[in-house]
């Protein structure tokens, strides 16, 4: 008599992971709030390198809950789920950036102004990145899905982590691309959406050593006690590559944040997975991370908005200059654009999802809102 297959016990999604999620949401905001100086200067390179390059994180996490939850991972279920929890959210949140792209242009930097709206929303779309800077990412995500299969049969055949001494070096040698509005002025609109296009290739390739980490941390759980037991070389190696970084891109206009970022995503996993009983045992503490982790999706989608009203209304640019010399005031009027971005972008969540629960208790609001 054949044995009855007892089912799988359903996984948990870990306290530290939901941290940890929450966290790099709040440096991706960051990144994108808190720059200051003048371009390519000392100050704006050190900068940057501190608070941008989130989006290393955010990749570790989707490996990490990936594999994680990969128990259960069926195919066509699992590209139906991530159509309904992530590509829809995406397509409904994009509205008032493609109302920006076709009332505000110029304001907006849209590089497809003048194209006719039949085409020039769909290329919006696809491509995140003019309509909601920010969202270039769900493109690039879309990839990571597309070969979620093919990552569990390298993993199953022990050939996937094999590949993560190769897939750093292209994280090492094959920088982020670049994909702003002054690089695609004077190009026709086809090569402008070419040179977009190949941003999303590049960046899958160049975070792909992100999420298989994410996925080997996942496999492997008993490392992270050895990233905190070894966090003394960690930091070494995080500020090592931190100040290499900031060398290169003052000599010799190369940049890499990613580099510095995994260290620090081996440093932030160490000490929330050894403090996760601390943290949990403070309850307003974890369920103040926790609301952020659970609104991080929704955060992600609506803050470059408020970002972009917020330096409409005080007349700012992207970058804060430095304020009368100081930089005293300079950080303070970057904290409080930082602090205004993201009490705004949760407020007007809340405020959607309690409108839409309202109008449907039964509502699924993260197909909305990713929330």
């Amino acid at each position: 008599m054949e044995e009855q297959q007892q089912p799988k016990k359903k996984t948990k999604i870990l306290n530290y992971i939901n941290v940890f999620r929450g966290l790099a949401i709040l440096l991706i905001i960051m990144g994108h709030t808190m720059q200051f100086g003048d371009s390519k200067s000392l100050a704006n390179i050190i900068n940057c390198e501190m608070i941008c390059g989130g989006t290393a994180l955010f990749i570790f996490i989707s490996g990490f809950l990936f594999q994680h939850l990969a128990y259960k991972f069926e195919y066509k279920n699992y590209l139906s789920k991530k159509w309904t929890n992530v590509v829809m959210p995406y397509l409904i949140t994009a509205i008032p950036g493609l109302l920006f792209c076709i009332y505000l242009p110029i304001a907006y930097k849209n590089s497809f102004y003048g194209l006719s709206l039949y085409l020039q929303i769909p290329m919006l779309l696809s491509i995140g990145r003019v309509h909601n800077t920010p969202t270039w990412f769900i493109p690039m995500i879309v990839i990571f899905f597309i070969f979620s299969a093919l990552f569990l049969l390298l993993e199953k055949k022990n050939i996937l982590y094999k590949l993560l001494p190769i897939l750093l070096l292209l994280t090492l040698f094959l920088p982020r691309g670049v994909a702003e509005y002054e690089t695609t002025l004077g190009l026709s609109y086809a090569a402008k959406y070419m040179v977009y296009v190949k941003y999303i290739l590049c960046n899958f390739v160049h975070f792909l050593s992100l999420y298989v980490f994410g996925m080997y941390c996942s496999a492997n759980k008993p490392i992270i006690d050895k990233f905190y037991d070894k966090r003394l070389w960690i930091w070494i190696g995080m500020l090592l590559t931190a100040a290499l970084d900031v060398f290169a891109m003052f000599k010799f206009q190369y940049s890499n944040y990613t580099v510095s970022k995994i260290f620090l995503t081996m440093l932030v996993l160490a000490y929330l997975k050894h403090y996760d009983e601390f943290i949990i045992s403070h309850k307003k503490t974890n369920k103040t991370l926790d609301f952020i982790a659970k609104y991080s999706f929704g955060l992600f989608f609506v803050h470059w908005y408020w970002f972009f009203v917020y330096n409409q209304i005080f007349h700012l640019p992207t970058v804060m200059p430095i304020i009368d010399g100081s930089y005293a005031l300079t950080f303070g009027a970057i904290l409080l654009r930082f602090a205004f971005v993201t009490v705004t972008s949760l407020g007007s969540l809340f405020i959607g999802k309690f409108i839409l629960q309202k109008i449907n208790p039964e509502i699924n609001t993260r197909k909305y809102l990713g929330i």
